[in-house]
């Protein structure tokens, strides 16, 4: 049986941005988990971004969107996450390690927060988020809203580490709150 040649289009930024576009879940699976810094996660649409609120991290939320959209496809996101894994291993020395194709010896996703300190400009994160974005395109996944529920987990995690990432180095776009 001949192998299947992998779709390997490189989408538009347009139809990107618009898979994040008017999104039930967005909001909640990326900006929720950072409410720990800011109770205003809940994010709305205006027609062409996501509406900018004092205390909301929506405006880094549009930002990264960009960043993502405008990033090059990557031939193997999880090689980006790879790297992020590895510098964790070289600069903090934790013991974890790849088996198979899962990192496993702490949870995935703080090995990649950690991981994201030494990631400049956030390229590793936003390459590997528009990889996945990329492939659920390729997988007639046109919306956020309908990606599988692993992947979209995947993606979401990339993100709120990309928003909180911002904030820890002043780069966040968030207003202050009305009351401060």
């Amino acid at each position: 049986m001949a192998k299947t040649k992998k779709n390997r289009d490189v989408h538009p930024p347009e139809l990107v941005r618009q898979f994040f576009a008017r999104s039930d879940y967005l909001d909640t699976m990326v900006l929720r988990p950072l409410s720990h810094i800011t109770m205003n996660w809940e994010a709305s649409w205006d027609g062409e971004t996501y509406s900018l609120e004092a205390g909301s991290f929506a405006g880094d939320l549009n930002e990264i969107i960009e960043q993502i959209a405008v990033a090059a496809r990557p031939d193997r996101y999880h090689d980006n996450e790879d790297r992020l894994a590895e510098r964790v291993i070289a600069e903090l020395h934790w013991p974890i390690q790849k088996k198979g194709g899962l990192w496993v010896g702490a949870d995935y996703q703080s090995i990649l927060e950690q991981g994201a300190f030494s990631d400049l400009g956030q390229r590793e994160l936003a390459a590997a988020a528009a990889g996945r974005v990329h492939m659920a395109l390729d997988f007639g996944q046109t919306h956020f809203d309908d990606m599988d529920d692993g992947h979209m987990a995947m993606l979401t995690g990339l993100m709120t580490i990309m928003i909180y990432h911002r904030y820890c180095d002043g780069s966040s776009v968030m207003m202050p709150d009305e009351d401060e």
